[in-house]
C-alpha cells in the first residue's frame, strides 16, 4: 500500500512532463503544416481542378515526356561529372601535397555561399558569342547545363569525402606502399572503399540537387534545354496554365521524395552492412 501511495506522485510527475513536452511540439508542427504541408495541398488541389483531363493532357503530351527525359539525364550527368571531380580534388588535396592545397579547397568551398546563376553568369563571359571562347551555341545545349551543375555542386560531394579522407590512418596507406601497391592500388583498395560511404552521401544529395535545379538550367539553357521545374515555370509565369503548372509540379515534388526515399533506404542498408 506505502509502495502505491509513493509512486502515484512519481507517475503524475511523469504525464505532466509527457504533456509538456507534447506542448513543445505544437509550434514547430503548427509551423510545418503552414509553411510546407498547406501549399503542398494547394498545390495538389490545384492540378485537379480541371479533374483529371488536365492529368491526361499533360502527362501524355511529348512536351512533358522529353522535360521528364532531361530532368533525369541532366541530374545522372551532373553527379556522375560532380562524382568524378569531388572525388578527384579531394584525393590530390589530402595526398598529394603542394602549396596553396588548403586555399584551393577554400576556394571551392566557397562555391556553397554563392548562388547558382552566377555560375551560370560566368559561362556567359566563357563561352558567350562575346566570350572568350565565343561558342555561344554551347550555352544552349544540356552539355552547357551539365558542366555548370558539376561546376556548383562538386563541393558537395568534395566535402564529405575530405572529412573521410582526414579519419583514414596513415600507417594503414604506408603499409600498403610498403609491400609493393601502386598509387593506384592504393587508391582503389585502401582509400575508395573507406570513403565510399561519404561518396553515397555527397552524391545523394547532389541528385537531388540537381534535380530539382532551376537557375542554371534557366539562365543558361531556357531556349533548347527544358526540365521539368523550367516547364512549371513556363506553364505558371509565361503561360498561366496553373493548373498544368500544378500538375508538373506534383509530379516533381513526388519524384524528389520517391528518390529521397530510395536514397533513404539504400543508405540505411550499407550502414546496418557496415555496424
Amino acid at each position: 500500500m506505502a509502495a502505491e501511495v509513493l509512486s502515484t506522485p512519481v507517475v503524475l510527475g511523469n504525464r505532466r512532463r509527457s504533456r509538456s513536452r507534447g506542448l513543445w511540439l505544437l509550434p514547430p508542427l503548427a509551423l510545418i503544416l503552414a509553411l510546407v504541408v498547406y501549399p503542398l495541398v494547394l498545390v495538389a488541389t490545384e492540378s485537379f481542378s480541371g479533374g483529371l483531363t488536365t492529368w491526361r493532357a499533360v502527362i501524355g503530351s511529348a512536351e512533358f515526356r522529353d522535360a521528364l527525359l532531361r530532368t533525369v539525364q541532366i541530374a545522372v550527368g551532373s553527379t556522375a561529372g560532380c562524382l568524378v571531380v569531388g572525388t578527384f580534388l579531394a584525393v590530390v588535396i589530402s595526398f598529394v601535397p603542394f602549396p596553396g592545397a588548403r586555399a584551393v579547397a577554400g576556394l571551392v568551398d566557397t562555391m556553397l555561399a554563392l548562388p547558382s546563376f552566377l555560375v551560370a553568369l560566368s559561362f556567359t563571359f566563357i563561352y558567350g558569342s562575346a566570350g572568350i571562347l565565343r561558342a555561344g551555341g554551347f550555352l544552349t545545349t544540356p552539355w552547357a547545363v551539365i558542366l555548370a551543375e558539376i561546376t556548383f555542386y562538386t563541393p558537395f560531394v568534395m566535402r564529405p569525402v575530405l572529412a573521410a579522407t582526414s579519419q583514414l590512418p596513415r600507417a594503414q596507406l604506408d603499409v600498403a606502399a610498403s609491400l609493393g601497391a601502386s598509387p593506384a592500388r592504393v587508391l582503389r583498395q585502401v582509400v575508395l572503399p573507406e570513403v565510399r560511404p561519404a561518396l553515397v552521401a555527397g552524391g545523394s544529395l547532389t541528385l537531388l540537387l540537381t534535380l530539382n535545379e532551376f537557375g542554371i538550367v534557366l539562365f543558361l539553357g531556357a531556349r533548347d534545354t527544358t526540365t521539368l521545374p523550367l516547364l512549371v515555370h513556363t506553364k505558371g509565369i509565361v503561360m498561366f496554365d496553373y493548373p498544368a503548372a500544378c500538375v508538373i509540379a506534383v509530379v516533381q515534388i513526388a519524384l524528389s521524395l520517391g528518390l529521397y526515399a530510395v536514397l533513404r533506404m539504400a543508405l540505411g542498408g550499407r550502414r546496418a552492412g557496415v555496424d
